[in-house]
């Protein structure tokens, strides 16, 4: 037999206060049946049944197992490729700290929203490069996270063909059915207008695809100015350069592959309803095997118990006989 749970404090005290009182219990009772000159053992019977029946919910706590059962273990989960824009817009603080540290903290939180599912990370500008693959490994997906800046990439303009090519490309790399591609979702996180020229035909691809995507539009329509190392961006007329969340090839992209268009903004974040979208998504059956377990056979016990006490409950002791 096996024991799903150990005793702890908790139950040695109960014990322990149980066999104190029930001893003085007991003495009582019997120093009683001496008194009146009753047969002890008229009386052993109900103070056996009661020590019975606080034994056998004890041991019902602690979950007793035993026989041999099978149950069938299945692996379920959704392949996630976040794509981060890194262009020096990201660094303006019309979202406190900036969007681009605003992300960083909700990226987290998608992280561990989404354990038990496969995440991937590219960064991107004009160009796409990989940060981390695809892998089960959230310590590892965080740390690459936190290093997120936007010196890593090249910044002549948003893209966002580039990164939608490079996540399809993984994404479709593997094997899969159609009904599991659904399980494979690109998130698009940007704050400004794409300037790529084969967007369109990306969008195409992965629509045919049946991969989800979402957007995610990061920044206000008052904007603010970018910080750079040597004070704010200017234009080439020397005047200081202010960026403004434009939402509009964001709602287009998520519209023309049949996904949805969220924000984060000054007055509302929808991270959680991107998280809860997500969730919807059916996952994909990665693997199922069948494993030998013992059952959990506590509610014999309680059944024996309860019978014990109903007992204890219908018969009475005849003390004094006429």
């Amino acid at each position: 037999m096996v024991w799903a749970n150990s005793i702890g404090t908790f139950e040695i005290i109960v014990i322990i206060l149980f066999l104190t009182f029930y001893a003085l219990y007991a003495g009582r009772v019997i120093t009683i049946t001496n008194r009146l000159k009753i047969p002890f053992q008229s009386v052993f019977w109900k103070l056996f049944l009661r020590f019975a029946y606080f034994t056998l919910f004890i041991a019902a706590l602690l979950g007793p197992s035993f026989g041999e059962t099978t149950k069938e273990i299945k692996s379920v989960g959704k392949d996630i490729f976040i794509c981060v824009d890194l262009s020096q817009s990201m660094n303006a603080f019309d979202i406190q700290p900036t969007r681009l540290e605003k992300v960083k903290f909700e990226l987290k939180n998608i992280v561990e929203a989404f354990n038990s599912d496969r995440k991937g990370l590219i960064m991107f500008s004009n160009e796409a490069f990989m940060q981390c693959p695809l892998t089960y490994d959230n310590n590892a997906l965080n740390l690459f996270i936190q290093t997120l800046n936007t010196t890593l990439v090249p910044n002549t303009g948003t893209d966002f063909g580039p990164p939608l090519k490079m996540a399809l490309k993984k994404l479709e790399s593997e094997e899969s059915s159609q009904t599991r591609q659904k399980s494979k979702i690109i998130v698009l996180i940007s704050d400004g207008e794409d300037f790529g020229d084969e967007t369109d035909e990306i969008a195409e691809e992965v629509e045919r695809s049946g991969i989800k995507l979402f957007t995610l539009g990061v920044g206000t329509e008052r904007g603010s100015k970018i910080q750079t190392n040597r004070g704010f961006k200017r234009d080439r007329q020397g005047s200081e350069v202010v960026t403004k969340l434009n939402p509009a090839s964001l709602k287009k992209l998520a519209a023309d592959t049949g996904g949805k268009y969220f924000e984060i903004n000054e007055s509302k974040n929808d991270v959680n309803r991107l998280i809860n979208t997500i969730n919807l998504i059916e996952g994909e059956l990665r693997d199922s095997k069948q494993v030998d377990a013992k059952s959990n056979k506590y509610f014999y016990f309680l059944a024996l118990a309860l019978f014990f006490i109903l007992i204890d409950i219908m018969v009475s002791v005849r003390v004094v006989r006429i």
